[in-house]
């Protein structure tokens, strides 16, 4: 029978105020759930993917256009045209200007500067060409954007290639979510069932995760408006809620399933469940919110309302798990197993070969400690090659407009076309001689081909344009970048007062990702502090809150090994629908960290407040770890399949970086549920004994007894 403690503490009289006072509190969610809903998609905040800002050189190259070349403002699209029989034929010709007077009458193109009329956009084999589309609209409507690929494919045919590409047609061509999303929701369906058995149990696990998850999207579309996030905000947080979320529900309904089973009626049972497994969803989720929030500490505006996004959906999956599960669970009453299915499913917890395995380990402590730190170990060893950059028209699929267009200009123009540097300058009264530094620009090796100065309107700036000899992608590429700032242009106007900034996509990118690469320690070190304080309050115990930060780093440099693997060094990289090699996307790195970290002390805290519970219910250490594991292998194993089915099912989306943070996540999850939990906890604790408890007495007067 649950304690008096249990009952009076204000997780178990919260469970059953909401288990008698269920009508009200199903109706709040309900009526609440859809208002947020209806308010949040009709007046949903626009996404803001400009990553840009800060004080980068990149940045202020950036600010130097927008004050001086109002004409370059907006966003532009690249038409590539391709003619074997020669591109300035009056039969392709023709064709051309057709294509060019058809996409120039889009609502949102301003101007289109035809290849014919504008130097140096064709090749020297007279074979290739490109447009340039203008808008004034950053970015172009995606709607817009296909309607202009449409186009540009219909015009294809009988000798000639026409491809559009640009930032925007990678936005369009690539969406972040779609089928994925119900994909993951189906998957994780299908785990529960066949954790649970009863498709009761099932749809009220479901339930209460997706009324999380929405009324959590509905805050974050309304939230833009303070805090302005990229498009790939709510798929992020879609994936952590749904995870999140239905692992909040599994862990209470479990917990639920065995009180009933040990002889308790429906209202203490919930009780129960509520003040000792929704003590854990809470500690887990505070330390997800925690761990989300550490992105701050990159200072990037975009990042930081991605934190805050995933926070909130986190945060209101948290309040559905201890609230609105418990009222649902009011109305099942004893028949949580009803519509059982044969064969599926058990109603206890307990796993008598999850016990068994952990007394194998026990027995054998060091041999598990050495055998699963070599596997995380050898698997990390590919993270410390890692790169990262932003994905690009080279990075999407083979069949897509944009890939063609990448094709083609390489092939005409050189593969560094499509990784512009854009050089610029302020100008002093009457103006400065750029020629020594266009020079020593242009005779740099890696530097394929100069443009000639541009003067700004009002004659106070000029800018000019370098086209390195290899790609976006390359890894030369961005080492070209820092030899022109570091080295180059200093050289070239010293004592001319000139002060020059590189900016353009490719050096963006390159300073964000060395922005990241040099706050990511940060990040690491604020988000273990701040989860470590959390967790030493939860399990009163600074061994094992240092152990759990030791294991989810290794879990975390596995992880990113793997993906660097695979991303980067091509290894099943078809298999697994990466169009090509290529550097990890800057900000899958930062993401996967905090969410790792949370979601890691997820099961941190469900098994070691078990192991804990039974510890002070009397057993020693080594019988406390094996039947803490053994009441919640099962559980924990089903939450994982659910993360790791999660994360997978966003492979399905064209987006190669959504496709990198679900497949380093789960990795993550998989080895932390596997090898983690399975062989290093066991082995770690056994070989610490007593030591795994110890908590400073004067740590142990600071910190209040838990709710």
């Amino acid at each position: 029978m649950a304690t008096a403690v249990v009952y009076q503490s204000l997780l178990g009289r919260l469970g059953r105020f909401c288990y008698r006072r269920r009508r009200f509190v199903l109706l709040t969610w309900v009526i609440g759930t859809a208002l947020l809903l209806f308010i949040g998609f009709a007046f949903a905040a626009p996404a803001d993917n400009n990553f840009t800002g800060g004080n980068s050189q990149s940045a202020q190259a950036q600010n130097l256009i927008k004050q001086h070349f109002p004409e370059r403002k907006g966003s532009a699209l690249t038409l590539a045209i391709q003619a074997p029989a020669g591109v300035e034929s009056p039969e392709v010709r023709a064709r051309v200007d057709a294509l060019e007077a058809q996409l120039g009458s889009s609502p949102n193109i301003s101007a289109v500067h035809s290849p014919y009329t504008s130097p140096g956009q064709i090749s020297a084999d007279r074979t290739i060409a490109f447009a340039t589309l203008q808008s004034p609209s950053n970015p172009l409507p995606t709607a817009e954007v296909k309607h202009l690929v449409s186009q540009v494919k219909a015009a294809s045919g009988d000798g000639v290639v026409f491809a559009l590409a640009g930032a925007d047609v990678v936005t369009a061509e690539t969406p972040y979510g779609g089928a994925s999303d119900a994909i993951g929701a189906l998957a994780a369906m299908l785990v529960i069932l066949i954790a649970f058995g009863s498709l009761l149990a099932t749809g009220l696990t479901m339930l209460g995760a997706l009324f999380g998850i929405g009324s959590g999207l509905a805050l974050i579309f309304l939230l833009g408006y303070l805090f302005p996030a990229p498009s790939f905000s709510p798929i992020v947080s879609t994936l952590l809620g749904l995870g999140v979320g239905i692992d909040y529900a599994l862990f209470i309904v479990t917990r639920y399933r065995e009180g009933l089973a040990e002889g308790l009626e429906p209202e203490d049972a919930v009780v129960v469940a509520i003040a000792r497994a929704g003590r854990s969803v809470l500690f887990a989720g505070a330390t997800v919110v925690i761990a989300m929030l550490g992105l701050f500490v990159v200072q990037q505006k975009l990042l930081n309302a991605t934190a805050v996004a995933a926070s909130v959906t986190v945060l209101m999956t948290m309040i559905a798990a201890i609230t609105l599960l418990p009222a649902m669970l009011g109305y099942t009453g004893r028949n949580i197993d009803r519509f059982k299915l044969p064969y599926l499913g058990r109603t206890g917890s307990r796993s008598p070969m999850a016990e068994r395995w952990a007394r194998v380990i026990q027995r054998r402590p060091g041999t598990g400690l050495l055998a699963g730190a070599t596997v995380m170990i050898v698997l990390a060893i590919p993270a410390f090659s890692m790169r990262l950059s932003f994905e690009d028209n080279s990075t999407e699929p083979h069949d897509t407009s944009g890939y063609t267009a990448f094709r083609i200009l390489s092939e005409g123009f050189g593969p560094g076309f499509d990784a512009p540097f854009v050089i610029v300058t302020a100008l002093p009264p009457g103006g400065a001689d750029l020629a020594p530094l266009v020079s020593a620009v242009q005779h740099t090796p890696g530097v394929a081909a100069v443009t000639p100065p541009q003067l700004s309107q009002d004659g106070r700036a000029a800018l000019f344009i370098a086209y390195p000899s290899t790609a976006h992608q390359n890894a030369a590429t961005p080492k070209l970048l820092d030899r022109l700032r570091g080295q180059v242009i200093p050289g070239a106007v010293r004592d001319t007062g000139l002060v020059v900034r590189v900016g353009g996509p490719t050096a963006g990118d390159t300073d964000f990702a060395a922005e990241v690469t040099a706050r990511l320690p940060l990040l690491i070190g604020s988000v273990i502090v701040l989860s470590l304080l959390l967790l030493v309050f939860l399990v009163r115990s600074v061994t094992i809150a240092l152990k759990a930060a030791v294991m989810t780093l290794l879990s975390v440099g596995a992880a990113f090994g793997v993906l660097t693997a695979i991303v980067q060094w091509g290894w099943l990289s078809g298999p697994l629908g990466f169009p090509t090699s290529a550097p990890i996307t800057a900000w899958v790195p930062l993401f996967i960290f905090p969410i790792l970290f949370g979601l890691s002390t997820d099961y941190e805290v469900f098994l070691v407040s078990r192991i804990r519970e039974e510890y002070d219910a009397g057993a020693d250490t080594s019988e406390a770890v094996a039947l803490g594991l053994g009441r919640t292998a099962r559980v924990i194993t089903a939450a994982a399949a659910i993360m790791v089915t999660v994360f997978l099912s966003v492979l399905a989306t064209p987006d190669i970086a959504v496709k990198e943070f679900g497949l380093g996540l789960a990795v993550a999850v998989f080895l932390d549920a596997t090898v983690v939990r399975m062989v290093l906890v066991p082995a770690i604790m056994e070989l610490l004994g007593p030591l795994n408890w110890w908590l400073p007495r004067p740590l142990a007067r600071l910190l209040p007894q838990p709710v």
